[in-house]
C-alpha cells in the first residue's frame, strides 16, 4: 500500500519479472530471476506467477474461453478447455464463455483476467489495483472471489485502495514511500496505527 507514485506497481512488475532491477536479486521458486533472459522469465511467469493488470490485457479477437485457455495452450496442456470452463464458472462467467472482451462489462473483463491468471495454478497471484474504477457491486464480487481463493490456499499479492477490504483479506501489509518499504505489519497492527492509515490514504 502507499500513495500514488510510491513505487507499488514498479515493485509488482519487478517481482513478476516484467522489469529488471538496477541492482539486487529477486528469487521466485528457487530461481534468481535477474539472471534469466526474457524468454526464461516468461516461462517462469507462465508456470509460477499469475499477473492481473490494471488494464486487463485481454486479447480482443479471442472469446472469454479462448482468453482463459491461452496460458495452458502455450504450455501444451491437454485439458485446457475443461480447466478453462471450470475457472470461468469459478469467477462467475459461465454464461459469457463465447463472448469477446468488448461484449463484457469492465467488471466481467477483470473477472476474466483473474480466471486467465489462475489457469496454470500459479504459486503466486499478483493483482495491480484489480478493482480500480469499477462499480461497488462489481468490486464486492471480485473481493468475494479473492476471499474464496485465499480460503483455498492461494497466495495473493495485491495493491488496492479499499483499505477495509484489505484489512479483512490480507495477512501482511507493506507501506511504501518513495520506492521503499517503510513499514510492514499485520491488519491488527495497522488498525492500531491511525497515522499509518493517514499516510496510506495520503491525508
Amino acid at each position: 500500500m502507499g500513495t500514488s507514485g510510491s513505487g507499488k506497481t514498479s515493485l509488482l512488475s519487478l517481482l513478476a519479472g516484467l522489469d529488471l532491477p538496477t541492482e539486487g536479486e529477486i528469487w521466485i521458486n528457487g530461481s534468481e530471476i535477474t539472471q534469466l533472459n526474457e524468454e526464461q522469465r516468461a516461462n517462469l511467469r507462465l508456470n509460477h506467477v499469475g499477473f492481473v493488470f490494471q488494464g486487463f490485457q485481454l486479447l480482443a479477437n479471442l472469446t472469454a474461453l479462448e482468453n482463459v485457455m491461452l496460458p495452458s495452450e502455450l504450455r501444451g496442456d491437454k485439458d485446457a478447455e475443461d480447466r478453462a470452463l471450470k475457472l470461468l464458472d469459478r469467477v462467475e462467467l459461465s454464461n459469457r464463455v463465447h463472448h469477446q472482451p468488448n461484449q463484457l462489462s469492465g467488471g466481467e473483463q477483470q473477472m476474466l483476467a483473474i480466471g486467465r491468471a489462475l489457469m496454470t495454478n500459479p504459486k503466486l497471484l499478483i493483482l495491480d489495483e484489480a478493482t480500480e474504477g469499477l462499480a461497488p457491486l462489481i468490486r464486492d464480487e471480485i473481493w468475494r472471489v479473492l476471499e474464496s481463493l485465499k480460503e483455498q490456499g492461494q497466495s495473493i499479492l495485491l495493491i488496492d485502495k479499499n483499505l477495509e477490504q484489505l484489512m479483512r483479506l490480507v495477512d501482511q501489509h507493506f507501506l511504501m514511500e518513495r520506492g521503499r518499504i517503510v513499514w510492514e505489519g499485520t491488519s491488527k497492527e495497522l488498525r492500531q496505527k491511525p497515522e499509518l492509515i493517514r499516510r496510506y490514504l495520503g491525508i
